[in-house]
């Protein structure tokens, strides 16, 4: 467990893979010792959320008009999103989300990292599931056990996991086009507005590991247009070296609006007229980067580009970016780069894990940052996460380190948050097993998942909750911030 002073994506490097594995990981909760998770019962504040929109006028930020629907964007497939009928965790039609704006969004982190042997790309070996060879209960690098039960095994692969009746237990790769698209239909289906898909700069230099990144960037763009759904790109600039950090981050978003024509698609997501685009770690402690590199990237995304790569830029941030201190380098030409960002998007996860926390570091946190965002006309993202663990990732780390709670952790941050007059969230993560936070379908209980070591199951705190439960949660959510469904200090939908 890191220090509560690092609050970063862990670097793990394995010793036969020359590719950095990089993930958000947490700090010890501010005020919490190690190990200590336990709930704290706490008083709602009534209060009515504030929701002021902020102006990029004074930061000097021109918004040129964008085509929002291209002639060659496909239909959408609007053929299988209504499920329970009249629930309030489901959209009651095909809604098509607005690609125009973030505000009033709950946007997913979308790793898209998960490879196979035999899934046809030229990794050739097993990424993010296991130490490269196939996955067992000796080299597992992940701790939520993802539900594929309505995965055929044509679209899966099996690893050296069995289940109590014997069957060989089996993974999926996002290289799989089928796959990506299944995600996107169950966001479809629950009213998920949409994703970040990552991409990792320390993975660019290696050709193999470069056209998996683009073939999962293709996936997650069809599957956007097909469902209606939403998508960006965020840079994550772990591991990358810092003599060639600028340079990199230019010639691949080139890449991506010439080559792969991302911001070409009618789904890709816009704010303030701008593709979106967010770049996470600069002025991180133990993250690459130059204060004079970070305002030559936001000079060259924001005003020096021509002008079809100009974008909203989105800072993925350290939580202290506002004191300089903690998870942040503390040289205060730091302090105006963050500032600059269009959008502040400081990272949370692992910062808080019981109630208490949460009201704490609204108050002491949140609300602060979002006056000092709104003084230097900026916008600000908060990072709300449904509970943590990396037992498997990080040997002699607990299982279940802070615990669900069936939901009600992950919506008291979004209760706090959005009383506290927030108007746009990041949800970390859809598809991030390895550290717990994945928001997608997990085994409901222990008895659904492999018996040769244990996984993380929605059974850990005793509930019962069916694989499902956190996408409602999530399309309750995003139901909320729509206005669909009044704010509540409680989760306003039953497993």
């Amino acid at each position: 467990m890191r220090t509560r002073t690092h609050l970063h994506r862990p670097c793990i490097v394995f010793a036969l893979w020359a590719v950095t594995s990089c993930g958000r990981g947490p700090a010890q909760p501010d005020g919490v010792a190690p190990g200590d998770v336990t709930q704290d019962a706490v008083a709602w504040d009534d209060v009515a959320p504030g929701l002021d929109s902020v102006s990029l006028d004074s930061a000097g930020y021109d918004a040129p008009s964008m085509d929002v629907a291209p002639a060659d964007t496909p239909p959408i497939d609007t053929a299988s999103t209504d499920v329970r009928a009249g629930d309030a965790t489901t959209d009651t039609g095909p809604t098509i989300v607005d690609p125009s704006t973030l505000t009033d969004r709950l946007i997913m982190g979308y790793q898209g990292w998960f490879a196979a042997l035999g899934d046809g790309s030229r990794i050739g070996h097993w990424v993010h599931w296991s130490r490269m060879t196939q996955p067992s209960a000796t080299n597992v690098t992940f701790d939520a056990w993802p539900d594929l039960t309505e995965w055929a095994d044509t679209e899966t692969y099996a690893t050296g996991f069995t289940y109590a009746d014997g069957r060989v237990a089996r993974l999926y790769s996002a290289y799989d086009a089928r796959t990506v698209d299944r995600h996107f239909q169950w966001m479809q289906t629950y009213g998920i507005d949409g994703v970040w898909l990552q991409r990792f700069i320390s993975e660019l230099g290696d050709p193999r590991f470069y056209d998996f990144r683009d073939r999962v960037t293709e996936n997650v763009r069809a599957a956007a247009e097909a469902r209606g759904r939403v998508f960006a790109i965020e840079y994550d600039i772990s591991g990358s070296a810092e003599s060639t950090l600028v340079a990199t981050l230019q010639a691949d978003w080139m890449h991506l609006v010439d080559t792969l024509r991302v911001t070409a698609s009618g789904r890709y997501l816009r704010h303030r007229g701008r593709p979106v685009l967010a770049i996470w770690g600069l002025g991180f402690t133990d993250r690459p980067g130059t204060p004079a590199q970070a305002n030559a990237i936001i000079d060259w995304f924001t005003r020096d580009a021509p002008v079809q790569y100009r974008v909203t830029l989105v800072g993925g941030v350290p939580s202290r970016w506002r004191t300089l201190q903690d998870d942040s380098r503390t040289d205060p030409a730091w302090a105006a780069v963050y500032r600059r960002f269009h959008v502040i998007h400081p990272w949370m996860v692992g910062r808080f894990a019981t109630d208490a926390d949460v009201v704490n570091y609204r108050r002491t946190f949140i609300e602060p940052d979002i006056a000092e965002a709104r003084r230097v006309g900026a916008e600000y993202m908060p990072v709300i996460f449904p509970g943590f663990s990396w037992a498997n990732l990080m040997p002699g780390q607990p299982l279940n380190q802070i615990p669900r709670r069936g939901g009600a952790f992950w919506w008291r941050q979004l209760f706090e948050f959005r009383t506290a007059g927030c108007t746009m969230f990041f949800g970390a993560m859809f598809d991030e097993v390895d550290e717990g936070t994945a928001m997608f379908k997990i085994a409901p209980t222990r008895a659904q998942s492999p018996r040769e070591r244990p996984f993380l199951t929605l059974d850990a705190d005793g509930m019962t909750l069916p694989s499902d439960w956190y996408l409602r949660l999530a399309g309750a959510g995003t139901r909320v911030l729509r206005g669909e469904l009044p704010l509540t200090a409680t989760i306003p939908i039953r497993p």
